[in-house]
């Protein structure tokens, strides 16, 4: 099986063109092809097949082996997957994903695909709520950007143990489904520091839902403007919440990583 490892701001995924045939049990794959000692190493998996509504079809699924709605960072690797392998030669491009269909913008220098802009949709945000983890209470704003994410506001996110709170949040009751949680530290109005915990695989180095959710709700609580640059550990988003068609775009890096091939037998 011919895959790809890829990344966007080090949020890392193998990939695999599915568009003529697709590998046996996809979470089974996903637990084996991710795992950072015994695989390829990545934060999950992501295949691309055919699609009835769409140009293409994105199924993601994350190191445990569970399969997400949509991922952000995942979904711009799509876009520069399917134009530098050659399987459309048009810079924008329409994915299917369990959010629903994305729309991608592609940049390219030099015959490949160099970053993509996305328009992310409507974002869905829901009152804030109160969530007592490990003993003290902390404000968490639910927004739905196709899956799940509860922002916090935070001071001093560096030094934060996110592999102990992480999971606490992750699977708090009142996340039936389970969470993705940003935590969050405002800089300025047009600046946001973040880290993520994602559902499914802990920390990573980026979120691009989960930084569509964290400045959807900093505008809505008055911290930051409806744009801004958000920061994480592996670089830098720009997300843009438009006054007129109410949709969230974003915008940033997609990178290969190395190709190569992984024993179906394994």
């Amino acid at each position: 099986m011919r895959f790809t490892k890829m990344q966007g701001l080090g949020n890392d995924y193998v990939y695999v063109d599915c568009t003529q045939r697709a590998p046996e049990d996809l979470p089974e794959l996903a637990r084996r092809i991710s795992d950072r000692h015994f695989g390829v190493g990545s934060d999950g998996l992501i295949c691309i097949f055919p699609s009835e509504k769409a140009d293409f079809r994105m199924r993601m699924f994350n190191a445990d082996g569970s399969e997400g709605e949509m991922c952000g960072n995942g979904i711009r690797c799509v876009g520069k997957f399917v134009y530098d392998h050659g399987l459309t030669d048009q810079t924008t491009v329409r994915v299917e994903t369990l959010a629903g269909v994305k729309i991608l913008r592609l940049q390219v220098e030099r015959g490949q695909v160099v970053s993509a802009t996305v328009d992310m949709g409507l974002p869905v945000p829901q009152e804030p709520r109160t969530l007592q983890i490990m003993g003290r209470p902390y404000q968490a704003r639910p927004v739905s950007m196709g899956n799940p994410h509860a922002v916090v506001f935070l001071d001093q996110i560096d030094a934060l143990d996110l592999p102990a709170i992480g999971p606490a949040f992750e699977n708090h009751p009142s996340f039936p489904n389970r969470t993705n949680t940003e935590f969050v530290e405002v800089l300025d109005e047009t600046h946001l520091k973040m880290r993520v915990w994602e559902r499914g695989s802990g920390e990573t180095l980026a979120c691009g839902t989960g930084a569509c959710a964290t400045l959807v709700a900093a505008a809505l609580a008055g911290k930051a403007g409806r744009k801004a640059t958000i920061h994480l550990l592996g670089g830098d988003l720009s997300v843009a919440w438009s006054e007129e068609d109410g949709h969230v775009y974003m915008t940033g890096p997609a990178v290969t990583v190395f190709e190569g091939e992984w024993p179906e037998d394994r």
